[in-house]
């Protein structure tokens, strides 16, 4: 058995889709061969990388279709044109002799399934591609984060950044973070209980009496980063209520303040 059929049964050996009788050659070839058993860790090492559970990312568009026209184009068997001479299908002189049968009576010798090695490397390709999938989610979180936290950032980064924090009645806390040469007004909450089913959370900036909606916000895991819609004007006082989804239908709050942020 030469390198090549041995790297065969090795992505076969690795993946456990060998027959039995592929199986006993795969290691009479190993044991004759040590020197190659680094190509069978190598494989190893790439299905573990298969079997490992990643987050579901949607594959780019095509690879499937790719991947299976790949497999289709390959060979499933050792079949050749019953007319083909052994020089055609690329056999050794010593497999030429076996399979003319030319020489006593010698059994003919198993042609190796050539889909094993294609299909393994395809399959790492598709596990690499993944990967890059989830690195690119990731990426884009970083290269394109939400309005608020630029808003956020801007604000700090202001000469005349301002801030101001309540404690919660569960325990938590909500910031307010404005400027008034950017105009804009961010809350930062941490322990805000989510609403229940069918209510949301609504901002509001509150000038002298009158409520002014600027927006609602979603809460993950208690925390939550809002920026409020609109421009805030000095004196506006920070609250939020809860509403129901989408926000008050009258434009006006119907219930009273969970968070009220004195910002004068």
């Amino acid at each position: 058995m030469n390198e090549k059929d041995f790297a065969e049964l090795a992505a076969g050996a690795a993946l456990h889709s060998l027959s039995a009788d592929d199986e006993q050659r795969y290691r009479e070839a190993l044991a004759a061969h040590p020197e190659w058993r680094a190509r069978v860790e190598d494989d190893a090492a790439t299905a573990a990388l298969l079997a490992d559970p990643v987050e579901p990312v949607a594959p780019p568009a095509g690879i499937r279709a790719a991947l299976l026209a790949q497999i289709a184009a390959t060979p499933q068997s050792g079949a050749v044109d019953a007319g083909a001479t052994p020089a055609a299908i690329g056999a050794s002189p010593a497999e030429a002799t076996v399979a003319g049968g030319s020489e006593g009576d010698a059994s003919p010798q198993r042609t190796p399934r050539r889909w094993s090695r294609t299909v393994f490397a395809l399959a790492a390709c598709l596990a690499v591609l993944v990967g890059v999938g989830i690195g690119a989610v990731t990426l884009n979180q970083q290269l394109n984060p939400p309005a608020s936290v630029v808003a956020l950032q801007e604000i700090e980064s202001a000469p005349d950044a301002e801030q101001a924090t309540v404690a919660l009645d569960d325990g938590g806390t909500a910031t307010a973070h404005w400027s008034a040469s950017t105009g804009k007004a961010v809350l930062v909450a941490d322990g805000l209980p989510s609403p229940q089913e069918g209510k949301t959370y609504e901002l509001w900036f509150v000038r002298g009496d009158a409520p002014v909606s600027a927006g609602v916000f979603d809460v993950d895991g208690g925390d939550a980063t809002a920026l409020l819609a609109g421009e805030m004007q000095a004196g506006d006082a920070i609250a939020v209520t809860v509403e129901q989804d989408g926000g008050s239908p009258t434009g006006q709050p119907t219930s009273d303040p969970v968070v009220v942020i004195p910002t004068a």
